[in-house]
């Protein structure tokens, strides 16, 4: 019996919906030809669009995406060749089809050479033209198609920890899956909290090397006179306390992988050795006149600008293009917010798991932002990138006492930085120009301060009054800056 595999639930709805006809454009300085091809067309349902001459045609190009040209090849501003030409040189995938009054053997072979799809001599036969426009766009299409679907696939089982559905990630997506199998030495830059470590691991993850160690070594943590020791091991008496002898990590690592994390702290003595290890492949360990060898791959990482500290004397050039064989360049997140929602769900998962609350029947995360609270963070510039995210996601599972989460438990820093505090003039009042969440923020703190006064300041009797979570008072009482006095002893 034949197995049949549906595609995930959760791939793009434009794969696995049929396909509308199709836009085509048409560039051609005849208006009986335009009108021709555009009564003709559009009886098929296609969305045409219409340029009378080549400059036209080339802008709208431009300006817009076709899955089909229907192109002149006699124009008086320019020719098709040169037109489809001009085309060619930035889309290689856009079907064109040249048409033209002078057919001959020798000119279609010249289109197709420079990258027309099919050529049509004038009187053309209606019947093939449009069999072979629905036959070109259906293969484009479904070229596309089965490129977004292995990227959607590869994206879902391929690197679940890295959340990216943005461009600029699949691009790095792409590139990861490209180098992992590959022995070469990559160097991953990026802002701090971009990922680095979660792209090594995944270039680790997808090469040969993934049934043996994956080791980091986070180069700014550990003081520089133990750095040495730590990477190549030292043998027993090597220097005082060393009473036994040790691997290093470079040991530990054979036949796997090592990650530098800020490679770009490590002192030039240490650079020197590192630089045989990745020339030589072999190294020798503290109080040893005895070198080891070993097959490791070495990642690197840094969010410091190497080049730069090359200049200035504090890194080895020779080390640096050592390093920099292929560079992925991580994207700051402030430059990729259109992930922030599938950031914000996969941390919503993760917390919520681990602090096991909000979960659905299927261990899925029932939280969600609130508008007003998904805007703030849309609008926030996260200079500490995906990691500061994190912390405020995990904050927010922890705080919340609703499946729908206000902005109440977003962070001071954040509010503070939206202009979300309520701000005074000098008689203790709202100023003149005061927002409207100013005026509500402000109307709110009296009405709490007054439910508490009148439950003698137990804010439990408060919430109790007001019909809300006690866990939510407490986050609006800390949010409005309400200083609780203590209670009476009566």
């Amino acid at each position: 019996m034949a197995t049949t595999i549906s595609p995930p639930a959760d791939l793009p709805l434009d794969i696995l919906s049929a396909a509308t006809p199709g836009r085509i454009l048409v560039i051609d300085d005849e208006p009986d030809i335009r009108d021709s091809l555009e009564a003709l067309l559009s009886s098929e349902h296609y969305r045409v669009e219409l340029a009378a001459n080549a400059t036209e045609g080339l802008k709208r190009l431009e300006n817009s995406a076709y899955d089909l040209v229907i192109l002149d090849l006699m124009m008086p501003d320019k020719s098709g060749m040169q037109v489809l030409e001009e085309v060619r040189q930035r889309d290689r995938e856009t079907p064109i089809f040249m048409i033209t009054a002078y057919g001959s053997v020798e000119v279609a072979v010249q289109a197709l050479k420079r990258g027309a799809n099919d050529y049509f001599s004038k009187p053309w036969d209606n019947e093939k033209l449009l069999i072979e426009i629905e036959h070109m766009i259906s293969k484009r299409r479904l070229e596309r198609e089965n490129a977004e679907l292995k990227r959607a696939l590869k994206q879902r089982y391929s690197f679940p920890n890295i959340v990216g559905k943005s461009e600029r990630m699949q691009r790095i997506l792409d590139l990861v899956g490209q180098v992992a199998t590959s022995r070469a030495t990559i160097l991953i830059t990026g802002e701090t909290g971009t990922g680095k470590e979660l792209i090594a691991n995944a270039i680790h993850a997808h090469s040969a090397r993934n049934q043996h160690p994956f080791v980091p070594v986070h180069s700014g943590s550990v003081p520089p006179d133990l750095l040495e020791s730590a990477l190549f091991g030292h043998t027993r008496g090597a220097f005082t306390g060393a009473m036994t002898s040790r691997k290093g990590y470079f040991e530990v690592a054979d036949r796997g992988t090592i990650f530098f994390d800020e490679i770009g702290t490590i002192s030039l003595e240490t650079q020197t050795k590192l630089l045989r290890v990745i020339q030589e492949r072999e190294f020798m360990p503290l109080g040893s006149a005895e070198t080891v060898k070993v097959d490791v791959r070495i990642v690197a990482a840094t969010n410091a600008d190497l080049k730069k500290l090359v200049e200035e004397g504090k890194f080895r050039e020779d080390l640096y293009y050592r390093l920099n064989v292929i560079n992925l360049a991580l994207p700051p997140l402030r430059d990729r917010k259109e992930d922030i929602p599938a950031l914000v769900e996969h941390f919503f998962v993760k917390y919520c798991r681990e602090n096991e609350k909000f979960l659905d029947a299927r261990n899925q995360s029932e939280l969600s932002f609130e508008p007003e609270a998904m805007r703030i963070l849309m609008d926030h510039p996260w200079p500490g990138n995906v990691r500061e995210l994190e912390n405020v996601v995990e904050r927010a599972v922890v705080l919340a006492s609703q499946a729908s989460v206000t902005m109440d438990v977003l962070p001071d820093h954040l509010l503070d930085a939206h202009g979300l505090r309520i701000r005074r003039d000098e008689a203790g009042g709202l100023p003149a120009d005061a927002s409207l969440f100013e005026i509500v923020a402000d109307f709110e703190r009296r009405m709490i301060i007054e439910k508490l006064e009148a439950n003698d300041w137990s804010q439990t009797a408060a919430s109790e009054a007001f019909r809300v979570p006690l866990s939510t008072l407490n986050q609006k009482i800390k949010r409005l800056n309400i200083e609780i006095r203590k209670r009476s002893s009566t």
